[in-house]
């Protein structure tokens, strides 16, 4: 640490800059792995194993919504990672952000398809699959994004296939706001069940209606999904088909105007993901998926189409393979993916096209050394390359390196890494008039470019891990939408400079009757308009300085268990938010009921918004008051 300490010290003429802050992300490797250490002497061995980490994947306590049926998303409201600035609540409409970026810089991936929406970002999370049927995610940043996410550049959250295990679930609900909801789910193992293979299949069918916590603020949701998994001894497959239909309203939903407005969504999604393990570490992964998303957006619920009808669909086809070569010495990652899009619109037809095809490959080499006394050395360098038929091409190098010790209950780990991430712009931002309307667009914005540099510090045991992560991004450009006071029927997509520094810390500790996950994410933002006059951002720039979440599961007893999900946080000063402070307090609170006497009966009282706070979490755009809900479900 007294070389860490100098070497950022003596940095010439740039102490306690930005900069300065940055030279040492860079040159932190040469202090942390250029030193002598007590295993001077490296040796190729095989890996060790570490103790046993046991701390359960769940990084929010409350896994499913108060007013309507779970979905993806609804893990990410309290992510510590992820902030998800939502319209009316998460599940209508959020935007997931990571690390300071905006709803555009975001990617999801299920089981190797890169599913994105290349209309908008804002429809990013319509994904009609059931969380019963992935498992809780992972947030991946840094180099781990890089080699994998695709068209964002800074972060994506990544789910894999859960396995099919017999059994359902029914349950029903009602709340606030005339909220009524119902979801069942049934599942079979072994439809088929042969020596080395079987064949299962799951169900599931969701709907939940209400009047919403506001005025012109209803919801009308229903989900059908249906997935087929077939696994043996060294394959898995998984083919699923899903359909669901959203309707919401929300005053000021996407405009400042104070009109109800309203959004109707219908999401298709079928595909394929086989996955083959063929030997030792080795396996190989490919499949394909084809989504449509239908929007019919209304500015005014009242006078439908008073500007234009706003009606949109977007196709997307994806193909992707992507494997691991054990390489002895070497592991050797790659993927590469080929996607499609095409778009019908009312309103987005000023750009110079309605459909485009990307590619994109990645390659890593990752290399470990493992010292006499367990401590380890990794090396993982690689390049992505990605195009379009439409955009100038981009190469993209990553790097990292690390090193690892073990201690006597657990293990620690150090790294430092960087890489460079590119997307090009959605057809929102290229495609909408650039002279008037509601949003403004620009047919000549291109491919935005990003750097980042970080590095991290991790410390686990068997029942508890701490990381911390210090992190400069530098977006030249990044793709934002801005805000003119002289000019307030409009926003419009505007080229920014954007650096971000951060830090990220994320706590997790497990007791006997209790589990406790504990964030904190600082951000600091220099904007650079390059020669755009506009006074706002309604996304950029809106992020919060400093945030803290907590989640709490409290195991009362046997049968009551309390889990509350929190979050503090002290906003960026935006002078379009309309209420509230820059300030907030946001929790959800719920008891979970578990008879012993009848071991699948539970009864849930959940409560979101606890403290009715009034934060505007995008500008302009009302708070969600306080609502509850009540639930029965039965499982077996």
């Amino acid at each position: 640490m007294l070389g860490i300490r100098a070497f950022c010290h003596n940095v010439p003429s740039m102490r306690g800059s930005r900069k300065a802050l940055v030279w040492c992300l860079i040159g932190l490797p040469t202090v942390l792995f250029g030193q002598e250490t007590s295993d001077p002497d490296l040796e190729e061995t095989p890996t060790i194993t570490l103790p046993e980490f046991t701390l359960v994947a769940r990084r929010v306590a409350n896994e499913e919504p108060v007013v309507t049926f779970a979905m993806p998303v609804t893990l990410l409201r309290y992510e510590p990672q992820v902030d998800l600035q939502t319209r009316n609540f998460g599940e209508a409409q959020g935007d997931v952000t990571i690390r300071g970026g905006i709803f555009e810089n975001s990617a999801f991936q299920i089981g190797g398809w890169s599913l994105f929406d290349p209309q908008t970002g804002h429809y990013l999370a319509e994904i009609p699959i059931s969380p019963r049927m992935l498992d809780r995610g992972q947030v991946l940043t840094g180099v781990d994004h890089a080699a994998t996410g695709f068209n964002a550049t800074v972060g994506t959250i990544r789910f894999e296939w859960s396995p099919i295990r017999t059994g359902g679930y029914l349950e029903g609900g009602f709340g606030s706001g005339n909220l009524y909801r119902g979801v069942a789910y049934g599942a079979v193992d072994n439809l088929v069940d042969r020596a080395g293979w079987t064949l299962g299949a799951d169900i599931e069918v969701a709907h939940s209606q209400g009047d919403g916590a506001l005025v012109d603020g209803d919801h009308r949701f229903t989900r059908y999904v249906g997935r087929i998994q077939s696994v043996g001894e060294w394959f898995q497959t998984d083919i699923i088909a899903a359909y669901q239909t959203k309707f919401f309203g929300w005053p000021n939903l996407y405009t400042p105007f104070g009109v109800a407005e309203t959004d109707d969504l219908e999401t298709t999604l079928i595909g394929f993901s086989h996955r083959v393990d063929t030997g030792g570490r080795n396996w190989i992964r490919f499949g394909a998926y084809h989504r449509d998303n239908r929007d019919d957006y209304e500015f005014d619920r009242y006078r439908p189409g008073i500007f234009n009808p706003f009606e949109h669909e977007t196709k997307v086809t994806g193909f992707d393979i992507e494997g691991l070569f054990d390489l002895q010495d070497w592991d050797l990652g790659w993927r590469a993916e080929i996607l499609n899009d095409d778009l019908e619109s009312t309103s987005l037809t000023y750009g110079s096209f309605t459909s485009r095809s990307y590619i994109k490959g990645s390659i890593t080499g990752s290399r470990t050394w493992v010292g006499q006394s367990g401590s380890e050395t990794g090396l993982t360098v690689g390049l992505t390359a990605e195009d379009t038929n439409r955009d100038e091409g981009f190469l993209g190098p990553l790097l990292e390196i690390w090193r690892s010790g073990v201690l006597a209950d657990g293990h620690w780990r150090l790294g430092w890494q960087m890489s460079r991430t590119s997307q090009v712009p959605g057809y929102t931002a290229i495609g909408s008039n650039p002279d008037g309307g509601l949003f403004r667009g620009n047919p000549n914005l291109e491919r935005e470019n990003s750097f980042q540099t970080e590095i991290d510090a991790e410390w686990r045991s068997s029942n508890q891990t701490i990381k911390l992560s210090i992190f400069y991004r530098d977006d030249d450009p990044l793709v934002d939408w801005t805000y003119q006071v002289d000019a307030p029927t409009a926003r419009t997509a505007n080229p920014v400079a954007i650096e971000t520094v951060g830090a990220e810390v994320v706590a997790v500790r497990q007791w006997k009757a209790l589990d406790l996950v504990v964030g904190y994410t600082w951000l600091d933002k220099d904007a650079d308009t390059m020669g755009a006059a506009f006074d706002a951002s309604f996304y950029a720039m809106n992020f919060a300085r400093h945030r803290f979440t907590a989640a709490l599961v409290w195991r009362i007893s046997r049968e009551f268990e309390l889990r509350s999900d929190n979050e503090l946080r002290l906003q960026e000063p935006n002078i379009l938010r309309t209420s509230g402070s820059d300030e907030a307090a946001l929790s959800s609170l719920s008891l979970h009921y578990r008879p012993e006497r009848w071991a699948g009966l539970r009864v849930v009282l959940a409560i979101d918004n606890l403290w009715d706070s009034e934060f505007q979490e995008i500008p302009a755009v009302p708070a969600t008051p306080r609502q509850w809900s009540g639930s029965v479900g039965w499982s077996w």
